[in-house]
């Protein structure tokens, strides 16, 4: 059993103070579905597209019943208990679900039938509740002490709901028509951002692994070692990007060999020595202090079993640090899932061209098309990653 499953677990009762978070998000919720457009209508891609407040986008059926379930939300974590927390939650994974139907709501009262270049936009309230809606999910599985498993099937079957709704009724929207419009290009562009992501990833975990290790007997090394890696840190990435185009250039041009291999100061190469370099120090940081703080007193038992220095690392060390090790390993895949993004202006591929291109072609739902599958890849990793360092942790498994 670990220390924290030792300490005492705080109870919720009624009469507590109100949880001041969940009431202010609801506020804060109430005030972008009243004060904020919900959505947006524009006659084709090329025209500024006009706001719509929620009023007129869902009628005062659909806002009345928005507020109704908000309220219910502030109303429940005024007073908190764990009863109120879980009625909270379910709240918020239903106004989470309804969401994409208030799209289809707003769609049909505002797209003209007989206008088939006209495409509806998500409002910044729309953005600014689901976002919130997102903390309120934080606040309460810290509340509730779930474990980190549960986000992952909330978001997933959420995710299901608005996949769904979105390849079965929601045409107009803007998204889903820069989706169909670029379809093929945007499963070729998630492929080339997972590989890019993957290799990267696992080239950092070989390498800071053995560099962890080589820290860890070289004590000398280990000063300098961080420094080089720390600095790296401070480098933008695009000039960190910029910086490998020079050298790496003069190597394909001198080195036939290389050019075979595909080296070439665009493209993947550059982008691949650059995420590399950036997922090192988390790598190296974890790995390194997971080995460092097992138990002595553990190492000594095993020692008094007979264990010799390789089954004491293999069969005691790893396991115990494996955690902590794979904290590190979630840290550095969700860093470069972003990264990646940006290694797109050096013809690297992956979403982050979507991003771009939409910026210079000043649509923004082409850069969200870029953006939002970044991020809920970031958000799927990171609580998959979590919840396996979680379980693996002692005490994890009940």
């Amino acid at each position: 059993m670990s220390l924290l499953d030792a300490l005492p677990t705080p109870r919720l009762g009624r009469g507590k103070h109100p949880n001041a978070v969940l009431v202010s998000l609801s506020v804060t919720m109430l005030a972008a579905v009243w004060g904020l457009d919900a959505a947006s209508v524009a006659a084709n891609r090329i025209v500024q597209a006009t706001g719509v407040s929620a009023m007129d986008a869902i009628g005062w059926p659909g806002v009345l019943l928005a507020s109704l379930l908000i309220i219910a939300v502030g109303g429940l974590a005024y007073q908190p208990s764990r009863t109120n927390y879980w009625a909270a939650l379910g709240v918020v994974v239903l106004i989470l679900a309804l969401m994409p139907f208030g799209l289809m709501v707003a769609g049909h009262f505002l797209i003209d039938p007989e206008l088939p270049q006209a495409r509806l936009g998500i409002g910044a309230g729309y953005w600014v509740l689901l976002f919130i809606l997102m903390l309120c999910l934080i606040e309460l599985r810290l509340k509730l002490a779930l474990k980190r498993f549960w986000p992952v099937v909330i978001l997933s079957s959420i995710g299901l709901v608005w996949w769904l709704c979105a390849s079965l009724w929601l045409s107009d929207l803007a998204l889903v028509q820069e989706f169909k419009a670029r379809d093929r290009q945007f499963i070729q562009a998630a492929l080339e951002h997972i590989l890019l992501v993957s290799v990267a990833v696992s080239i950092s975990i070989v390498v800071g692994t053995l560099l962890a290790l080589l820290m860890r007997r070289f004590v000398k090394l280990q000063k300098s070692a961080f420094a080089i890696l720390n600095f790296l840190q401070t480098i933008p990435s695009l000039a960190l990007f910029g910086l490998l185009l020079a050298p790496l250039a003069w190597l394909a041009a001198n080195v036939p060999i290389l050019a075979q291999l595909g080296v070439s100061g665009i493209g993947n190469t550059p982008a691949l020595i650059a995420l590399v370099a950036y997922s090192l120090l988390p790598m190296v940081r974890n790995t390194y202090i997971a080995l460092e703080e097992v138990s002595p007193d553990t190492l000594e038992a095993a020692s008094a079993m007979g264990m010799r220095a390789s089954q004491r690392f293999w069969q005691v060390r790893l396991p115990l640090a494996l955690p902590i090790m794979l904290e590190g390993v979630r840290i550095t895949t969700v860093q470069a899932i972003g990264l990646t993004a940006v290694a797109a202006l050096i013809g690297a591929g992956g979403l982050g061209t979507f991003i771009f291109q939409g910026l210079g072609q000043a649509a923004m739902d082409m850069v969200l098309l870029g953006a939002l599958p970044i991020l809920i890849l970031a958000l799927v990793v990171d609580a998959g990653l979590g919840a396996l360092a979680e379980v693996l942790r002692p005490g994890g498994v009940r």
